[in-house]
């Protein structure tokens, strides 16, 4: 029976090695870049090709966070910073920006990809796309319930990791903007200033903490999550100290090895017999834990019982437990027993035998001479061969077959001990099938990799605007405004629209798009089919996608029509760019990047071409919640509707309720207007498009009416209340 790997993190390499210690079967990690912890200590190259191979001594496995998207221009850096850690033996990587995905593929190609939550993996399309892409492990989107886990678990044959303790965030992960668009810290890189831990009103009342979820922890229930079928138990915590990896880890440690033990004899736990003891709580609870913990999603979509409502803070942490902790696990790292066998005769050169356990190793040194004035003694050659700081051995037993009148010079004596523990260390990884002498990675080379890249459509003197609508009223202003495009919500389509959508179409040569969910999971599926339904009608030109779960879904049905990929699919590089273009006629460039760096991936991806597709005004998404703050003021009557979340500085921020698909999409508290792009040319935008979400039909026409002048003659805008979001300050 294959056992469940426990997966524990690791901020610096005292944690690492406090984490195996404690029994973690794989330790994650992030080197110095392209990491989702950019404040967490992180390790250095040496570091973390000295924790790989400390790992594969103990048979542990090393996972690299390379969890962030990447920028064109940090793309040069990516090759030199992974080819150290494949060359050591690195384990695998945990990936987020398809771009990223695509590259180590093709450049390090015996290396597992494990694709991040933070790609918002939510049902089996998804998880079968990037399998198809290579991926050897998904790490789905924490909001998944079990029984969708052991879905996809049941429907693709691939490995899942989930979380199973620590922090939560309210978003799915890889779909939020709010610490990013509000002070350009973004999650997307690692450096989330979490404004879901501030206090929030909703619609004008009390005061709280709607969005601050509490900690997970699922101990309780372990043996239910095992028998699930999931492939790695994860606990997250890169950020806090090795005292909590190391402790929380032992705990999971201790209960899981109970399971299998209880199996072996015959004394399967049930949800009778399974207990936790009131003490090993309590340490869990003492280790940065918020006040109040909950299981997560495993058994519900969200609820008020979910959110720490009252307060976001630690509770803290027992000094004495983390003193403890430290001596039993982080002050003294394992070692193995080495025993050293010495041939030291005079005018032959120096032997050493090693061993430890089943693997042994032989080395010769330099000419052992005879001594002229002061021999070495046995005492000082076994003192001196008896030492072993630095590696992961400690030398138990010291025997010496030598003459008596001998001399050789002492760093001659080090250098070959060292040596011969190296080697013992290789063997040893090399029995436990840890070894990778075979891995060589695929030059890369810039000119190759944007040689024949990007498009070839022609150039557009003025570019098109397309409108995207989310109300019937938004629509008929669309329709009495005769944009390029039209991107329709599914929410407000019925029989009589979809005529006026026809006769605008026969009228006015416009195209007709059906814009997709954010969100699709399992429970969806029976939407996703209607909306593929929808999609056949000859009304629709194409549909807007936002995932990779519709994106595979229309795939797999051998859809006809065009595919626009929006934003939030991350075309963060040409690479990123040109897997989706594949796929989609249109990619949008994402909001997260300022105009010289959508510069930069138009020129890589040759998008100078066809002109780049940019939303220009809107509303921008700042987070898609599976967490609900209508349910969370216990007012949930199931009705799709708006409601207001208010800030400490009296901001309003619109939030969505699409209880079709059960997300919440939480808006920015004022539009996003890029009427600049106009008037500097700077970008060549073939495509802009308006995102309308509250406002009104009177509105929506004069927005839609000023764009299309300014596409011809630039002009300052009538309103005053916008952002330039990232426009001319991008994100770190």
């Amino acid at each position: 029976m294959k056992k469940v790997e426990l997966l524990a993190p690791a901020g610096n390499y005292e944690a690492l090695t406090g984490a195996i210690a404690a029994g973690a079967d794989a330790v994650y990690l992030g080197g110095d870049s392209f990491g989702a912890r950019a404040y967490a200590d992180n390790f250095t190259q040496e570091e973390i090709c000295k924790g790989i191979q400390y790992a594969h001594v103990f048979q542990r496995k090393i996972y690299l966070t390379v969890n962030t998207l990447v920028k064109e221009k940090e793309f040069i850096r990516l090759y030199d910073f992974l080819l150290p850690f494949y060359e050591t033996g690195l384990d695998g990587v945990i990936i987020q920006d398809l771009g990223v995905f695509t590259f180590i593929r093709e450049h390090f190609p015996n290396l597992s990809l494990h694709v991040s939550t933070q790609m918002t993996v939510a049902g089996s399309y998804g998880a079968e796309f990037l399998k198809k892409e290579g991926a050897s492990r998904i790490v789905p989107a924490r909001e998944l319930t079990l029984e969708e886990i052991k879905t996809i678990k049941k429907n693709v044959d691939i490995e899942i990791e989930t979380f199973v303790h620590g922090a939560m965030c309210y978003c799915y992960s890889g779909q939020c903007l709010f610490s990013s668009i509000l002070g350009g810290r973004s999650g997307n890189r690692g450096r989330c200033a979490q404004p879901c831990r501030l206090p929030y009103k909703v619609d004008g009342g009390r005061e709280e903490y709607p969005l601050s979820m509490k900690d997970m922890c699922t101990i309780n229930i372990l043996p239910e999550l095992i028998e699930a079928g999931i492939d790695s138990f994860k606990i997250e915590g890169r950020m806090k100290k090795p005292e909590y990896a190391a402790g929380v880890t032992a705990i999971y440690r201790k209960y899981i090895d109970r399971y299998y033990e209880n199996i072996d004899t015959g004394k399967k736990d049930t949800a009778a017999d399974y207990h936790v003891s009131e003490d090993d709580m309590e340490q869990l609870r003492s280790l940065y834990i918020r006040s109040s913990v909950s299981e997560g999603y495993y058994h519900q979509m969200n609820g008020r019982d979910m959110i720490a409502l009252s307060t976001p803070s630690y509770s803290g942490s027992d000094p004495l437990l983390l003193a403890r902790i430290r001596e039993q696990y982080i002050d003294s790292e394992m070692t193995l027993p080495a025993v050293i066998e010495a041939d030291l005769k005079a005018g032959k050169a120096a032997h050493l035998a090693l061993t430890c356990g089943q693997a042994h190793v032989y080395l010769t040194g330099d000419m052992v001479q005879k001594a002229q004035k002061q021999p070495l003694s046995k005492q000082k050659i076994e003192e001196q061969l008896q030492k072993s700081g630095g590696t992961c051995f400690e030398v138990s037993s010291v025997q010496t077959d030598m003459d008596n009148d001998i001399f050789m010079p002492i760093s001659a004596l080090n250098q070959l001990r060292r040596d011969g523990l190296l080697l013992l260390q290789k063997k040893i990884i090399e029995i436990n099938g840890l070894s990778y002498p075979e891995r060589c990675a695929i030059p890369y080379s810039v000119y190759e990799d944007r040689k024949n890249n990007g498009d070839t459509e022609k150039n557009h003197h003025n570019p098109q605007i397309h409108v995207l609508v989310n109300t019937k009223k938004q629509l008929e202003a669309a329709l009495s405004k005769n944009p390029n495009r039209i991107y329709v919500d599914r929410v407000i389509l019925d029989k009589d629209f979809i005529n006026q959508l026809t006769l605008y179409k026969k009228e006015c040569c416009g195209e007709v798009y059906l814009a997709f969910p954010y969100i699709v999971r399992m429970k969806d599926h029976k939407h996703l089919e209607q909306l593929g339904k929808l999609l056949n009608l000859p009304v629709f030109d194409g549909a807007l996608v936002r995932n990779l779960e519709s994106l595979s879904y229309l795939e797999k049905q051998g859809n006809q029509k065009a595919i626009t990929a929006d934003a939030n699919l991350y075309a963060w590089n040409s690479h990123s760019y040109k897997n989706l273009r594949r796929r989609a006629k249109e990619v949008y460039l994402p909001v997260e990047l300022n105009l010289h760096e959508w510069k930069d991936l138009q020129n890589a991806a040759l998008l100078n071409k066809a002109g780049a597709s940019v939303v220009v005004y809107g509303r921008l998404p700042m987070m898609i919640s599976a967490g609900c703050v209508k349910k969370t003021e216990g007012s949930c009557r199931m009705q799709s509707g708006w409601n207001i979340l208010t800030d400490r500085y009296q901001k309003d921020f619109p939030v969505y309720n699409d209880c079709t698909y059960c997300y919440n999409i939480i808006y920015n508290s004022v539009p996003l207007s890029l009427h600049k792009l106009f008037d500097a040319k700077n970008l060549k935008a073939g495509i802009c498009r308006l995102d309308f979400t509250v406002e009104d039909q009177t509105e929506t026409e004069k927005i839609i009416e000023y764009f299309q002048k300014i596409s011809v003659c630039y002009e300052e805008p009538f309103y005053k209340e916008f952002t330039t979001g990232h426009y001319k300050r991008g994100v770190e």
